[in-house]
């Protein structure tokens, strides 16, 4: 009896789920349906879409840390600096208020691109032979700039932004002081800087506590870096008790950072160890605020940062350069347009780092360099069947191309080879479009990774090594050779689009000497073959590095190309004459914004190659 009525049971329930399979098919086929709609094909990031406010960022907690401002009412500016300071923990190795960089802004009200420097000088006493090798120009007392974002932040708050420094800050020092689980990026780049934080006292206490490396997951403290912060916020905060107004109140929050007792405890720590900076290196720093470069490119207006960043000409130049090909035409990423593009940035790169330099100790010419007749004669040294030489560099004032070099000049033959460049470790870059429809992008650097690598006193910050080659000219005849008080060059430069009057794209991107290259990629892409901010992000790139360096005509040029591209366009493209190396990990890490000029939306896109990841609401 009970067999019959458990055998009556299951016939029943194999009844039912026979007529259960078409649904769940039905149900399965829709739920893969749904997660390709949410992240497309291909892609390993989702696609973000909003009307009111979007932040994407290095680090997910970051990025949180801008949404939650924007959602207070805050602005871009507001969220940028939450971005910034809760990014000084996660990615401290990348960026800080200690460091440099430079930002990109669409203000609405004027519908108007600003671009806001803030990139410190290397000291006074510095020069090519202040250091005794080319060690102590990358790491140690003897390295470093002058920091410059701190005073980028306070003067975009007080010309842009609503809201108070205690405010925009108050995540960041949370999690300074009361810790945060030290990410996979984090706790690696504190493993392979091991030796060099053993070298100085002040950076084994910070980063090697109990004199161990720490793990990945474990809770991490920087409550020195914590009480530096808490010293700008208390000097804002007396001075509104004192009844100053909110620019007055962060303009004191300024002051002490570069003229009071932080500074005097920056100075006293590198004077002790045998450093150049003084009092007056630091007070004399100011934020520069520069029209961008522009150029338009079919149709659509390009803004980037200027000098002392390098990216911004190299963006406008290569673009000028390829505007006289089909693109579509040749095809995205045949083995033809691969060759276009490194033709291109190399031709960019040798003006540049033959031109350009601190606009303060030089005449760089700009609009001879951006001209499209200079494009022109430039362009005519290409020849789309066989690879050039690192060519030297043209005459932009009398329309003269010049002719490549076939070998590396002798005075430049025996120096070092550059070491590999690791575009992963010492840069981030984030992008913020809030309700109003200002859109800010922001590229900041402590160098290489960990910058100079000296965690200076008890303030809890490194200083950028922006004193290392490549940074500067180590030769001294080249307009970026390294004078005490000059600007050196950085990559860093957020890259601002119009279409017709109207914001269309923001994308940045980390990446030293990839910077202006990868951009430069990702304007075609968007551009030239109408794809989507994600798409754009992910789509296969290349790179050009440079042996001995960019400043050398004649060097040899090796192209890394990412593994997604096919073998056999790989191969073709080699035929044309490349050195090429293949890389398994992606090229850059670039963010960025797209709007939908139709509908007045946007969508962010975050690179897989990090930690990146968007929000928005």
């Amino acid at each position: 009896m009970f067999n019959r009525s458990l055998n009556k049971k299951i016939s029943k329930i194999i009844f039912v789920a026979i007529l259960m399979i078409p649904l769940l098919v039905s149900t399965l086929t829709v739920s893969a349906k749904l997660m390709q709609a949410l992240t497309p094909l291909g892609f390993t990031r989702p696609i973000i879409t909003g009307s009111h406010g979007g932040v994407v960022s290095g680090h997910p907690l970051a990025s949180q840390a801008g949404l939650d401002i924007l959602k207070k009412g805050g602005n871009a500016i507001d969220a940028a600096v939450a971005v910034a300071t809760t990014l000084h923990v996660m990615e401290y190795q990348m960026s800080g208020i200690d460091g440099n960089g430079f930002i990109t802004l669409y203000w609405a009200p004027e519908n108007k691109v600003y671009s806001i420097g803030g990139t410190g000088a290397v000291p006074y006493g510095m020069d090519l032979d202040a250091a005794t090798s080319k060690d102590e120009l990358e790491r140690g007392y003897k390295a470093g700039c002058v920091p410059g974002m701190f005073g980028a932040w306070i003067e975009s708050l007080q010309r842009f932004g609503t809201m108070s420094l205690t405010e925009v800050t108050d995540t960041a020092i949370s999690y300074m002081e009361n810790g945060f689980p030290l990410s996979s990026s984090l706790a690696s780049t504190i493993e392979s800087n091991k030796t060099n934080f053993e070298l100085f006292p002040s950076s084994a206490k910070f980063w090697l506590p109990n004199g161990r490396v720490p793990k990945e997951g474990e809770m991490f403290y920087m409550k020195d870096l914590a009480n530096t912060y808490k010293k700008l916020v208390a000097a804002e905060q007396m001075a509104l008790a004192q009844g100053k107004s909110r620019n007055e109140a962060l303009q004191a929050a300024y002051d002490r950072f570069y003229k009071g007792d932080i500074a005097q405890e920056v100075v006293q720590f590198y004077q002790e160890n045998g450093g150049y900076f003084t009092l007056k290196d630091l007070a004399d720093y100011k934020p520069f605020w520069d029209e961008p470069l522009h150029i338009n490119y079919r149709g659509y207006d390009v803004y980037i940062n200027p000098s002392s960043s390098r990216s911004g000409y190299e963006v406008c130049m290569q673009a000028n350069l390829v505007e006289g090909f089909d693109l579509q035409k040749i095809g995205h990423n045949t083995a033809d347009y691969l060759h276009l593009i490194t033709e291109c940035i190399k031709l960019a790169k040798s003006d540049i780092y033959h031109y350009v330099a601190d606009y303060r100790f030089t005449d760089i010419p700009t609009e001879a360099m951006l001209s499209k007749e200079y494009a022109a004669v430039r362009r005519e040294l290409i020849d789309m069947d066989k690879a050039m030489v690192y060519p030297g560099p043209g005459n932009p004032k009398e329309l003269k191309a010049n002719i490549a070099r076939d070998s590396i000049p002798a005075y430049c033959a025996a120096l070092p080879l550059n070491e590999t460049y690791d575009p992963m470790v010492g840069t981030t870059s984030f992008a913020i479009i809030d309700r109003f429809g200002n859109v800010l992008g922001c590229t900041p650097t402590h160098g290489s990774g960990m910058g100079t690598r000296v965690v200076v006193g008890n303030t809890g910050m490194t200083f950028n090594n922006g004193t290392r080659w490549g940074s500067i000219a180590p030769y001294a005849d080249n307009v970026n050779c390294i004078e005490g008080g000059k600007r050196s060059l950085l990559g860093n430069a957020p890259c601002i689009v119009m279409k017709n009057g109207k914001f269309f794209a923001e994308f940045g991107t980390p990446g030293g000497e990839g910077i202006g290259q990868n951009e430069f990629q990702v304007l075609l892409n968007l551009v030239d073959f109408g794809m989507g901010i994600q798409e754009a992000t992910e789509a296969s790139k290349l790179q050009i590095a440079a042996n001995p360096d960019l400043y050398v005509p004649g060097a040899e040029i090796t192209v890394s190309l990412e593994a997604t591209i096919p073998e056999e366009v790989i191969k073709e493209f080699e035929a044309k004459g490349h050195k090429i190396r293949v890389v398994e990990s992606g090229i850059g890490s670039l963010n960025g914004i797209l709007m939908n000029l139709e509908f007045g939306t946007w969508t962010i896109g975050s690179s897989p190659n990090r930690e990146s990841y968007a929000v928005g609401w």
